[in-house]
């Protein structure tokens, strides 16, 4: 095994053998020695591996404790013994005696002296290892508690190049500066730590390579590292000499090297438990500055949720009517509101007396009765409250000034525990009169989390992601102290810009996930004040050379937790990354290590180039790791080989463009870096770049679980498929076969925030060098490739179908999810405020594609959820829902067509699953299904849909298009051709029917119903495809008419534009003629393929050609995996079209002279297997080659009809209209989340206003799918079982609301504990005091329950206050709608006694990852 040798055990095994200085007759034990006379530093592994030896644990230090004494030399001394007393047989009695007592008294002289020498020797041994460690215990675990350590007291000196080498085992205790650090032979460097984390220390230098037997320890895994170690790298990119291999500014790990960095152990990233309002405040902050605003400015703020509730002005300097209307307008206000008043220029001219007294009364001024003309003034009081309530301020008018502001201010406390201050004032400045307001959180803001977030400290910087179509509303916040805070909370000094969500949504997890930067062990980058010399100024302003961290094949040892690196990656070089394992191998157990090389709970923040690039390496594990602020592909596989890594729980935002790889640039990068293209070529950014994405993964055969990409410039995931290894890799391994390996682990990953698509996996990158033949640039992305995964990556085997589980995806502008290639199964996956939300793509069209299948089933698409996003960060567009019609951020553009599911080509396959929220506005069309537009290629009609299910607020079921903009003349090939099967009725209410577009005439039938909304049509029949292929003649127009419906053909234009062939596919009903005619000469080579023709399927065409036309016409079964063909028959000629009819199953062709036809049937003789697109044993096609002399245009439409017309008839009778509800349609799941293995209760209020209750709508509360209906007025209380699963009700009763002492009573004695308390009104509110008993459940302070229109309480009976507590008010007159809420369950800290966990299926498949090779 390769485990890496342990300094520590080497060490203490040759320092700890103790010898024992005795007299003549004391047993010495000798310490073995190296030739010199030396205690061996290293000793040799019992592999022979010279870098490790068996038995490696990171950081471990042997226990200071003797050993036992050798079994040899036990046996020597009992041998002796023996024989001395066997030797006195000679002697007398008297002299035996006499020499016994003389033994013996040397013997206790002996052991005296042993005795003696061992307490001295322990005694010196034991105040030694105080010394070193006076401050607490010697820990074996601890690498700077090792009593061979000598401290290392260097100066600073920047130009000192310092070696460590063997015997040099060295303790750093302070800072220190140096020009560079070797490691090697057996050196070794620890950093100094104590007991209660008190040191900090900072070592600079430009760069640390650490090799053959040289070790860098900053703690331990088993001993992690308390106080504060910084290695901080510096030097310029255009000064001094670059290392081989690894350049400046780094820390390289050469063979036989160790670097073992443990930090204090955090949570290193979590989910935000309670939405994060921008500002911290529910409904905003408000600022207000206006001058001249003469009189009276108002405003009345909610005392509850700060929200402002009224703005007004009352000019009660020039008329006493609006002093009136003031005094009315308080006396109107409930008691508790916060009123603030500023005066605007002047106010008291017509201030009447009664005002100025109901001012006093209501809200205890003092100085309003002496105000006087042009005075500022300014208060901030509570309505009913009193002067104690009042705070106010007043600055004399004198030389058009006031000499400074009149301020006031007050704090206040929000019902959820947020304290905010509203601030009035009123100034003359210069002779400008001005007034405002302000109402903002203070003191921080505080956040929930989901998990225990103890370790987290004040001081640590956090990050807070986007859940809005832009990255860059993802922010930045320093947590302050904040001793009212659980371990699930946390408060920050900064206020929000931004929304972040903190719920689920539409049973959806929008839930923004939070991430602590800050770590005690830090590798950063010194860097400059601006860009400089080379690096790339003509992109990036700031400096982009930061450190960074490369380690080499053979290292001994390389495990880095819980560590922060700041300021790393160098943009302009390949290679210099943060975090960079180059072409290591395996670096598993697989390889020999154990444990394996891991990276966990490292932050890599404000980063130049990539995050983590696993380059040639296999089997290294990435867990809880955070990828932030970053330039170019963060976690990044490299050249396609890459295999057997596992990423787990780990997160990456703001992924922006980066210059290395054309893979890495935006638009402008992509233009202007044109170094390595063939000669005069512009790069296309579309198609050549544009591809930075998060997580990079260049193999499928990689395991991606329950990761988190919240933000890339361009995409969240991207699988893309090198064809042969890249880079540094080509030479060694050729051919990767990278298309065919069955897809790795992927489970619970989540995407968002994205701009191209929260998954991709599509596409290749080229791997030829540019030329004149192909001038793009090495490396550029490439659409060659398409994933087709075969067991052992063997086409000759069964396919292994990809699995995706368990995908959440939102907030993506284009798409949620791009999928191409099969067999590729979605399941348990949701989809929500995508612009499209999932895309499967076939793995290429026919005849190249062997038919592969594309899946999704138990998901969710949810077109417009209730997260209305909030504008700005790059932000672009916003429009009014279709659902709430509210104010939302939107994808794409405002026009954008939304589809939950888009159909590209297929075949595909969407069951069970449901759609929600697609509701069309005036501005743009939204449907749950919907096709790719502008699309020139085939579509199957072997697409098929069932057990759908539409929310009530799906309009458009199907969408398939019309002229205008973004759809443009939708006249292309695929859009002609869009269809898909209705399998069960339960997207049409039509059992077994097909859905094409309405003016598809090769489809339908008389009996068919329109769906004019859809631009479709529902019609019965069997459908499949011909592929028909044209050599000769690229451009080709191609009119396809049948025979019932001559007036309506359909052109198509091919897809093949500049080939050597154009190839058309048109989807035909069966059993049913067609003609084929040309918009030129007709091609002489044309190929008809049978697609998705059963046994015995056929259809008759004729195509058009001139009348001297001679024709050869062959079958023959076209293999398409070793491109031959075989049975190959000669059609014969017969004389009319009645003989050809006689025998369509036969091998004969009519042409008809008149008209120019030539007649054929096509009939399949073998049945389809699985999904291919023909039989196993080939495609059955007919080869038409044509000899003429003619150039006329080959259109036999004028000829053709009405001689060929047919009278439209059905062949299948359509189905009777389904009615009742649609069983077992749609997902069964009702949430999902990003952890499934907690349980989640879903919770809906319907609670309607008055005027919604007059038109019969119903008041309810659902718990679980079970509606619980209000019938009467008053207040309906349901109480929960929070620690059962199933959830169970325990109580449900109604309160009138003359019974609110007996509410009281009963919300105080007859809750139980560990419940879930749901409260809903039904009927007007004049006065319902019962805040005080909501307190306990999750209220921070009493709420004003005065004259509402509905009220709705989630709380919670227990020691604990969830996040998810939450108090809904509407004002009078008004419902609060339909209120949706998920509840977890059985969460430890409710205090349930038994828990039903669900197993932990993302740490089983992390145990299966790790033990497979």
């Amino acid at each position: 095994m390769r485990g890496g040798l342990n300094h520590y055990d080497s060490l203490n095994r040759a320092h700890q053998t103790n010898t024992l200085i005795t007299s003549e007759k004391c047993l010495c034990i000798m310490h073995a020695t190296d030739p010199r006379g030396n205690s061996p530093v290293f000793l040799q592994p019992q592999n022979g591996n010279s870098h490790r030896s068996s038995g490696y644990v990171p950081g471990r230090v042997v226990p200071l404790r003797p050993p036992p004494p050798p079994k040899s030399q036990a046996s020597a001394k009992f041998t002796s013994v023996r024989q001395e007393a066997q030797a006195t047989f000679a002697f007398s009695t008297e002299e035996q005696r006499s020499q016994r007592e003389d033994r013996k008294r040397k013997r206790h002289k002996n052991t005296f002296i042993c005795f003696a020498i061992s307490s001295f020797t322990f005694f010196v041994a034991l105040a030694v290892i105080l010394g070193i460690s006076s401050k607490y215990a010697p820990d074996e675990n601890c690498p700077d508690q090792n009593p061979r350590l000598r401290n290392w007291d260097l100066k600073h000196d920047p130009e000192k190049q310092v070696i460590i080498k063997k015997g040099d085992w060295l303790r750093l205790n302070s800072d220190v500066t140096v020009n560079s650090i070797v490691i090697q032979d057996g050196g070794l460097l620890v950093f100094g730590d104590d007991k209660d984390g008190s040191r900090n220390i900072t070592l600079r230098t430009r760069y640390i390579l650490i090799k053959d037997g040289g070790a860098l320890h900053i703690g331990a895994e088993k001993c992690r590292y308390k106080s504060k170690a910084t290695i901080a790298l510096f030097g310029k990119s255009n000064e001094g000499d670059s290392m081989p291999t690894f350049g400046k500014k780094f820390i390289g790990v050469e063979a036989g090297g160790t670097l073992e960095l443990h930090g204090s152990w955090k949570t290193s990233w979590t989910l935000l438990a309670k939405t994060l309002h921008s500002s911290g405040l529910t409904f905003g902050s408000y600022t207000f500055e206006k001058s001249f605003n003469r009189g009276l400015n108002v405003r009345v703020i909610d005392q509850d949720t700060a929200e402002v509730l009224v703005l007004d002005r009352f000019d009660t300097h020039e008329y006493q009517n609006e002093s009136r209307r003031l005094q009315e307008f308080l006396k109107a206000q409930d008691p508790g509101r916060i009123v603030a008043i500023a005066v605007g220029d002047s106010a008291v001219k017509s201030l009447l007396d009664e005002t100025i007294l109901t001012i006093q009364n209501l809200l205890g001024s003092k100085l309003i009765k002496g105000l006087s003309y042009r005075q500022a003034w300014a208060l901030v009081a509570v309505i009913g409250g009193g002067s104690a309530s009042c705070n106010e301020s007043v600055r004399n008018y004198e030389n058009h000034s006031s000499g400074g502001k009149a301020l006031a201010h007050r704090e206040f406390f929000t019902v959820d525990g947020q304290k905010f201050a509203v601030t009035a004032y009123s100034e003359w400045n210069e002779g400008v009169s001005l007034s405002g307001f302000q109402v903002e959180a203070i003191d921080g803001v505080k956040l929930h989390l989901v998990d225990d977030v103890s370790s987290w400290k004040p001081g640590d910087q956090i990050v807070v992601a986007s859940t809005d179509y832009s990255m860059y509303q993802t922010e930045e916040f320093t947590l302050l102290p904040c001793p009212e805070c659980d371990n699930y909370e946390v408060k920050v000094r900064e206020t929000p810009k931004f929304l972040h969500m903190g719920e689920i949504v539409d049973g959806v997890d929008m839930r923004a996930e939070v991430g602590v930067l800050s770590r005690n062990v830090v590798i950063r980058g010194e860097m400059e004040a601006s860009c400089y010399a080379d690096n790339q100024c003509q992109f990036f302003s700031y400096d982009t050379f930061g450190g960074h961290i490369q380690i080499l094949k053979n290292f001994t040892s390389v495990h880095l937790s819980h560590v922060e690196l700041k300021h790393m990656g160098q943009q302009q070089h390949l290679g210099k990354y943060p975090i960079h394992f180059h072409l290591c191998g395996d670096v598993d157990d697989k390889g020999g290590y154990r444990p394996q090389t891991y990276l966990d709970g490292v932050s890599i923040h404000h980063c130049f180039s990539r995050c983590v690039t696993i380059h040639g390496t296999d089997g290294l594990l990435i867990k809880d790791t955070i990828g932030f602020d970053t330039l170019g592909h963060c976690f990044f596989l490299e050249d396609g080989i890459e295999q057997r890594n596992i990423l787990f729980h780990n997160l990456g935002l703001v992924t922006k463009p980066g210059t290395l790889l054309p893979t890495d640039r935006n638009n402008t990068m992509c233009i202007s870096i044109r170094g390595k293209v063939f000669g005069d070529y512009i790069p296309v950014p579309a198609t050549d770049c544009m591809a930075v994405s998060t997580f990079w993964i260049a193999h499928p055969n990689n395991h991606l679980i329950s990761n988190a990409a919240a933000g890339s410039q361009d995409a969240g995931i991207w699988y893309l498929f090198h064809k042969e290894a890249t880079g540094e890799s080509s030479a060694s391994y050729g051919l990767t076969k990278a298309e065919l390996t069955p897809l790795g682990i992927f489970y619970n990953n989540r995407v968002h925030s994205n701009f191209k698509a929260g998954l991709f996996i599509d596409k290749g990158v080229k791997t030829t060098n540019a030329s004149a033949s192909d001038p793009r640039e090495y490396l550029c992305l490439d659409n060659s490739a398409r994933f087709r995964p075969h067991q052992d990556a063997d086409l000759e085997k069964p396919r292994v179908a990809a699995l995706i589980d368990r995908l959440i995806t939102f907030k993506n502008n284009d798409h949620g999810a791009w999928v191409r290639g099969g067999d590729i199964i979605i399941q348990n996956s949701a989809f929500a405020d995508n612009g499209i939300g999932l895309t499967f793509a076939s793995d290429g069209s026919f005849p190249n594609d062997e038919g592969s299948s594309q899946e999704v089933s138990e998901s969710l698409f949810v077109g417009e959820s209730q997260n209305y996003g909030f504008q700005g960060g790059q932000n672009k567009y916003a429009g009014i829902g279709g659902i709430s019609k509210r104010l939302r951020t939107l994808p794409r553009n405002r026009t954008f067509p939304i589809r939950g599911f888009q159909i590209y080509d297929g075949p595909i396959h969407l069951s069970k699953s449901t759609f929600k929220n697609y509701m069309p506005t005036a501005d743009r069309y939204s449907s749950a299904i919907g096709f790719l537009m502008k699309n020139v290629w085939q579509l199957t009609p072997k697409n098929n849909i069932s057990l759908v299910k539409f929310g009530a607020h799906v309009s458009l079921n199907v969408f398939f298009g019309k002229p205008g903009p973004w759809f443009e003349d939708c006249d292309l090939d695929g859009d002609k051709n869009s269809i898909f099967h209705d399998v069960d009725g339960s997207v049409t209410r039509y059992k077994d029917t097909y859905v094409g577009r309405m003016d598809n005439y090769l489809i339908r039938h008389p009996d068919c119903v329109n769906m004019i909304k859809w631009n479709g049509i529902i019609c019965s029949g069997t459908y499949a495809q011909v592929y028909v292929q044209t050599w000769s003649m690229q451009n080709l127009t191609m009119t396809i008419t049948r025979d019932e419906y001559p007036s309506n053909p359909m052109v198509l234009r091919g897809i093949n534009q500049r080939a050597a062939f154009q190839q058309y596919q048109p989807v035909v009903m069966l059993e049913k003629g067609y003609t084929i005619h040309w918009n030129g000469p007709a091609p002489r080579a044309t190929f008809l393929y049978l697609i998705n023709f059963n046994k015995n399927d056929w259809i008759r065409v004729g195509l058009c050609y001139p009348s001297n036309t001679t024709f050869q016409v062959t079958f023959s079964r076209y293999n398409r995996q070793n491109v031959i063909s075989t049975n190959m028959e000669e059609y014969e000629p017969v004389l009319s079209m009645e003989e050809l009819e006689r025998k369509p199953s036969d091998r004969k062709f009519y042409f008809d002279y008149g008209t120019g036809l030539l007649f054929l049937y096509l009939k399949a003789k073998n049945n389809r297997e699985g999904h291919g697109y023909c039989s196993s044993e080939g495609c059955e096609r007919i080869k038409i080659q044509a000899t003429t002399s003619s150039k006329e245009i080959s259109n036999c439409m004028a000829k053709a009809y009405p001689k060929y017309s047919k009278k439209p008839s059905v062949t299948k009778k359509m189905p009777a209209m389904l009615t009742g509800p649609c069983r077992g349609c749609g997902t069964h799941q009702m949430v999902f989340t990003s952890d499934p293995h907690k349980f989640y209760l879903p919770i809906q209020f319907q609670s309607p206003s008055k005027a919604d209750i007059q038109r019969g709508n119903k008041s309810f509360i659902s718990v679980n799918g079970t509606n619980y209906p209000i019938t009467g007025v008053g207040l309906y209380l349901l109480v929960v079982d929070a620690c059962s699963v199933p959830s169970r009700v325990s109580e449900n009763k109604l309160f009138s609301f003359t019974e609110v002492e007996r509410l009281k009573e009963y919300l105080k004695t007859s809750i139980p504990a560990r419940s879930i308390v749901l409260l809903s009104t039904r009927g007007e509110i004049k006065n319902l005091n019962i805040s005080e008993g909501l307190i306990p459940m999750g209220l921070h302070k009493p709420a004003h329950l005065h004259n509402k229109g509905s009220i709705v309480f989630l709380g919670f009976s227990g020691n604990f206050k969830p996040a998810w507590t939450k108090l809904f008010t509407s004002p009078a007159g008004q419902g609060l709608g339909l209120l949706e809420k998920y509840i977890p369950l059985q969460l430890g800290e409710y205090g349930c006694d038994k828990v039903n966990s669900i197993r932990r299926r993302d740490f089983e498949l992390l145990k299966r990852a790790s033990r497979a090779h």
